[in-house]
């Protein structure tokens, strides 16, 4: 190599390609369907603004039961730590409880259960283990925060699937030049591109009225399951190109915001239930 060659490269302005490869390129197998599951559900400022939201309307009794038995854990931090076990194998019987599966024209009560259980089955169950008592200290804390946490994750559009393209992440997108899926659009990357704290975002997501807060908190998982169905057209309404950014964002984000306030004040109603006796 010349001095003028190696000058290019040290500077940056001549780019030193590694040797092709030769011979077949060994592949890394596909993840099953509970792993790609397991990857995907509302980021981390979701989960935490859904904390922020419950926390507003929470009644004093619960609210002081509940910082009892977190024990100084963060109530919002605590909406995440679902998503925080993913890597410890103890957990991994809770992997498909982070979604259901429900084929358009049917209901809840129609589809074939998951033997490994569902967010529905989830959401009943644990709220039922809450309710009896009984628990350790230890067991009320985990089944506490899965329970924040799974109330958010149904919220999310597309943790209720169709069974057809793992709840949008295998629709492969380009999100601002980026590439993507379309569940991570909704998961994070509107939510990021706005480029707010949760608690910003919470404040932002306004408040609403007291009739409105009854009427939310009175319907039913399975409800609410089916208002996540009820979205599917408008978020796979998508350009030919799959090219989404600003036009995307604008004609969803609202609906990002109602499904972050609807989760966070249902989210305060099965814990005000659960605690105020």
């Amino acid at each position: 190599m010349n001095f003028i060659y190696l000058m290019l490269v040290s500077v940056g302005l001549l780019v030193v390609h590694d040797e092709p490869v030769v011979g077949p390129v060994e592949l890394e197998p596909s993840p099953s369907i509970s792993e790609e599951w397991s990857q995907i559900e509302w980021g981390q400022i979701g989960h935490y603004t859904t904390g922020r939201v419950a926390k507003q309307y929470l009644d004093p009794a619960a609210w002081a039961r509940i910082q009892e038995i977190l024990a100084g854990d963060s109530f919002e931090e605590a909406t995440f730590y679902m998503d925080d076990v993913h890597s410890d194998d103890a957990y991994d019987s809770y992997v498909d409880w982070h979604w259901v599966t429900i084929p358009d024209g049917m209901t809840y009560d129609q589809t074939e259960k998951n033997p490994n259980g569902d967010i529905l089955a989830g959401i009943r169950q644990l709220t039922a283990e809450l309710k009896a008592g009984g628990l350790s200290e230890d067991q009320e804390r985990e089944k506490l925060k899965f329970l924040m946490h799974l109330i958010g994750d149904i919220h999310m559009p597309l943790h209720v699937g169709t069974g057809e393209d793992l709840g949008g992440n295998q629709v492969r997108v380009t999100w601002f030049r980026e590439t993507s899926n379309l569940h991570r659009v909704w998961d994070s990357d509107m939510i990021d591109s706005r480029q707010m704290s949760y608690s910003e975002l919470a404040e932002a997501l306004g408040s609403v009225d007291a009739t409105t807060i009854a009427e939310w908190q009175a319907a039913t998982p399975e409800e609410w399951a089916m208002e996540s169905v009820s979205y599917r057209d408008q978020v796979y309404d998508l350009p030919e190109d799959n090219r989404l950014g600003y036009e995307y964002r604008y004609k969803n984000f609202d609906l990002v915001r109602l499904r972050l306030l609807q989760a966070g004040i249902r989210m305060a109603g099965v814990l005000n239930e659960i605690y105020v006796q």
